[in-house]
């Protein structure tokens, strides 16, 4: 990882031979909150004439006819606002004139950050009109290439190397249907400070348009994911893929596994695999230790596949583990639950059995076979309490939170594919509970958004990813002009307290001794499985109390809440934050925690359970404060949380 550069080195290029910048009205819109250009803005005239602002967040505006005048100018762009006149048109009018130049604010209301475009053509068109400086060595069209769908990458051999399936050519509506592909040079080795762009170095035939990298004789588009870099021999890295044959109706016919041929700069197949395979790789993997040995964990819907970090795991789905309740070798549609002799759900890492995602849990809760707090994955929204569906994301380590973090893409929220979200576990298996809405957009799809680790910054406090905004699958028959079917990067910082969310606080204490509670930032590994108590807080956010060890009560087991400004500097006693008791319209995610007291005055347990009953234990009659649901009842595993390799 790299330091934040205090400075953005940016290449200038002046605009294309031919072209007088001086003729254009610049307009350029701008985030509020941070000044930067905002790509992807509408700007409308009154007559229906859209302009979509660059990558640097720039229109060039020469429109015969509307120059030497006032026009106005409607403004939207998905996750942003311009405020509105009386009669609700958010929109102003500009005095446009040759060689002009006016900005416009945005309000954010996206947490993430909108960048660049990644890929197509004309990412900053408006900026070389206008002659205006742009960090890209091809800013214009890079590969022949004007759109790519579902990016996928990997560091290898000390690169960074880009993926993407179907890619759109400007000589013909059919481009390449077997993966494109390019490579860039690290942030840390030369390349783009990855605020600002990454230069694309694209794989490309003798005419110019981006190669086919995974060619195949038979018919139907050829899709590569999965991809993982492991030893070869002698120890030379290999880079290994799974790939799909599918039809045009994106149905598969084909699956199997594909090695990488340096010399030849394409994939070929190595073997096929069943179709109908119960466990098979997928998504974005990672590598990541489990008792010392080293797995790939692949993240679609979450980590619950994984197998052995070596090329012969990799390409033996023999070998492939899924984390699951059902009895092993059993199939969903004769779904039987494996539980232990108390009737108690079971999962366990089990071999040719698969796993469930969020759609084929809710068919087990509806046939009866699993009870609602079984199941496994329970994203929602951390305010509302309303299920996000998860569709593809990633999953990576981030040392800032010290925790595991997920972007996903939801499935039937407020638009089809459009909506994005950011989570935190303790382990790559979870609990995935509470989730924020970090990128909306207005009927328009997002999907397969992909996290860059290798771009993190200030220890991942800032993070980057990206994924394809289409109106695919959105039910808009506009597509936004060069922007769609593309690669759009965005930033989130975490240190933004909207991304504080809820976090498990584990349950330490035997049933004869006093309650003794912790999250796992105090936590780096527990010796056996433990009770999720609750949820809460382990940083403070407005709004909340610190709840902390009471200094006068002994053993030190009771606690406290009180003002977060009371508790500053004592940070090693905070237990956890939460909500006052007494909050107005409380979440319906929250819940009231109750403590009681021993008969002794030694002994405190703490519940969200009204009614919680043991001997010698009186409730107190005023609850300490709101804590979250835990929303799950199957115990998790051992192992709370640590780096990958």
């Amino acid at each position: 990882m790299f330091a934040l550069s205090a400075v953005l080195t940016i290449a200038v290029f002046g605009a294309a031979p031919g072209i007088d910048a001086g003729e254009y009205f610049q307009i350029v819109v701008v985030d509020e909150q941070t000044g930067r250009g905002v790509p992807l803005v509408e700007l409308q005239t009154v007559n229906n004439i859209r302009h979509y602002t660059d990558s640097n967040g720039i229109v060039a505006f020469h429109e015969p006819g509307l120059m030497d005048r006032d026009v106005f100018f409607f403004v939207k762009s998905h996750g942003y606002a311009f405020p509105a006149d009386g009669f609700g048109m958010a929109g102003t009018a500009l005095h446009v004139v040759a060689g002009g130049r006016a900005e416009l604010k945005l309000k954010r209301l996206n947490i993430a950050e909108r960048l660049y475009r990644v890929t197509g053509g004309g990412i900053y068109r408006d900026s070389v009109l206008a002659g205006q400086p742009v960090p890209l060595s091809k800013p214009i069209l890079n590969g022949d290439v004007l759109g790519q769908d579902s990016i996928q990458n990997a560091v290898y051999r000390g690169r960074l190397y880009w993926f993407w399936g179907d890619t759109g050519w400007p000589k013909y509506p059919l481009g390449n249907f077997h993966m494109a592909g390019a490579t860039s040079q690290l942030p840390s080795d030369g390349g783009l400070d990855p605020e600002i762009g990454v230069n694309l170095d694209y794989f490309t035939r003798p005419d110019g348009f981006a190669k086919k990298l995974a060619p195949r004789q038979e018919p139907g588009p050829v899709w590569l994911d999965a991809f993982v870099t492991l030893p070869g021999e002698g120890g030379q890295q290999r880079m290994y893929a799974a790939y799909a044959r599918v039809t045009t109706a994106m149905e598969a016919v084909e699956r199997g596994f594909m090695l990488y041929n340096d010399e030849s700069q394409i994939f070929e197949k190595v073997s096929e695999f069943d179709l109908n395979a119960p466990v098979r790789p997928g998504g974005h993997p990672f590598i990541y230790a489990d008792e010392g040995v080293e797995y790939i964990w692949f993240p679609n819907p979450l980590p619950l596949v994984r197998v052995r970090a070596t090329a012969e795991a990799y390409l033996d789905l023999s070998q492939y583990e899924a984390w699951t309740p059902l009895k092993e070798g059993g199939r969903l549609n004769a779904a039987e639950i494996e539980r232990d002799a108390a009737g108690r759900i079971r999962y366990a890492w089990k071999r040719n059995t698969p796993a469930l995602d969020q759609p084929q849990q809710q068919e087990l809760i509806k046939a009866g076979k699993l009870k609602p707090e079984e199941a496994w994955i329970h994203l929602q929204d951390a305010d509302t309490g309303q299920a996000v569906l998860a569709h593809n994301g990633s999953v990576y380590w981030n040392e800032h939170r010290q925790r595991w973090i997920t972007i996903r893409c939801e499935c039937f929220g407020t638009s089809m594919l459009g909506e994005t979200w950011y989570a935190e576990a303790d382990t790559p298996l979870g609990p995935w509970a509470y989730a924020r809405k970090i990128v909306t957009h207005d009927k328009y799809s997002f999907y397969n958004p992909k996290q860059h680790p290798v771009f993190d910054k200030d220890g991942g406090r800032v993070i980057y990813f990206e994924g394809t905004y289409a109106n695919t699958f959105s039910g808009n028959p506009d597509k936004t002009p060069r922007y769609d079917y593309n690669q759009i990067m965005y930033k989130l910082n975490l240190a933004d307290e909207r991304l504080a969310l809820p976090v498990p606080v584990y349950r330490l204490s035997c049933a004869d001794e006093p309650d003794r509670l912790a999250t796992a930032r105090h936590l780096p590994a527990l010796p056996q499985p433990r009770e999720v108590a609750f949820f809460a807080l382990d940083r403070p956010r407005a709004g909340v109390v610190a709840v902390r060890q009471d200094a006068h009560a002994g053993a030190g087991a009771r606690l406290a809440a009180v003002p977060v400004a009371d508790a500053a500097g004592d940070d090693r006693a905070i237990v956890f934050y939460g909500l006052p008791a007494d909050q107005a319209n409380p979440s319906p995610t929250t819940a009231l925690l109750y403590e009681f007291a021993g008969a002794d005055g030694q002994g405190w347990a703490y519940s969200t359970d009204p009614e919680w009953s043991q001997a010698d234990y009186t409730r107190s009659a005023v609850p300490l404060c709101r804590v979250w649901h835990n929303p799950m009842s199957a115990p998790l595993s051992k192992r709370l949380s640590g780096p990958p390799r």
